[in-house]
């Protein structure tokens, strides 16, 4: 059975998530559809990309993915589709699948062009859908489209790092359902470049000088519970994607407040890493 995941900017109130169901279900009646997220800020590429790159790889081999962010076509804004890590990834190219295509290169890519046979006022239900649904009875991406060789990079991708290596600046990617502030500085990039050496991270006028392995190393568990007072308190940690993140322990916007309202971190804004000269 054909797996097609959906993630997109559509959100809940309105018919565009369950109407690009239905156009799958009445090409494949025996195809399974996942929802990865329909709550990504609207166009807002940077989140779809770091969504899409934590979840794909949870899913089996030869699951085809569409990915339905910024998708109305025009000549700076074309279609591809993807073969890549033996997964399918059908998009706009404007940068989503870059944070992937960094670290993974991709199989094949294509230029759609199956555009002049449908109509593409509604280009996820009208142009991906058909290309999944191709793809998921077995076509191959030469059938939809012309082969490319790039894909359109997304900015801010890789942090900044000065000359003499005692800096990186990075930017806030993705704001998660805790208010958790999500950088684009990876644990492999960061530990290049630390080299060992003690560090401190700044978020405005927030500094840290330790990195957590989880959020509950933050608490002094030898202290009696009514005693501690760590809720509400701003910590580091490496996320489960491998990503820099502040966040606030055990965090709640209505009560405690998250690392996003309480530092007033929003997304793109600039992250620093400082590193101490031994």
């Amino acid at each position: 059975m054909a797996i097609i995941t959906l993630t997109t900017d559509f959100g809940e109130k309105d018919h565009f998530a369950g109407a690009t169901k239905g156009a799958i279900y009445s090409e494949l009646h025996d195809v399974k559809i996942v929802d990865i997220s329909h709550s990504i800020s609207p166009f807002s590429i940077p989140e779809a990309a770091y969504i899409i790159k934590n979840a794909y790889s949870s899913f089996p081999k030869g699951t085809i993915h569409i990915i339905g962010i910024d998708s109305e076509i025009n000549p700076e804004n074309k279609h591809i589709a993807i073969k890549l890590d033996d997964h399918f990834f059908i998009c706009a190219n404007n940068g989503i699948m870059s944070m992937i295509c960094t670290e993974i290169a991709p199989e094949k890519i294509v230029e759609i062009n199956i555009h002049d046979k449908i109509q593409t006022s509604f280009p996820v239900l009208d142009v991906f859908v058909k290309a999944a649904c191709h793809i998921a009875r077995g076509g191959t991406l030469e059938v939809i489209g012309k082969t490319i060789h790039e894909i359109k990079p997304i900015k801010n991708i890789v942090p900044y790092v000065n000359d003499d290596k005692t800096q990186i600046i990075g930017s806030v990617i993705y704001i998660d359902n805790y208010g958790n502030v999500i950088t684009n500085i990876k644990r492999s990039f960061f530990e290049a470049i630390q080299k060992g050496r003690a560090f401190e991270i700044s978020a405005r006028n927030n500094k840290f000088k330790t990195i957590y392995k989880k959020y509950s190393d933050f608490v002094n568990f030898e202290i009696e519970e009514n005693k501690r007072n760590d809720e509400g308190r701003g910590l580091v940690v490496f996320n489960s994607g491998d990503f820099l993140e502040i966040a606030v322990y055990k965090s709640n916007s209505g009560t405690v407040g998250s690392a996003s309202t309480l530092m007033g971190l929003g997304l793109m804004d600039a992250i620093s890493v400082n590193f101490i000269k031994t």
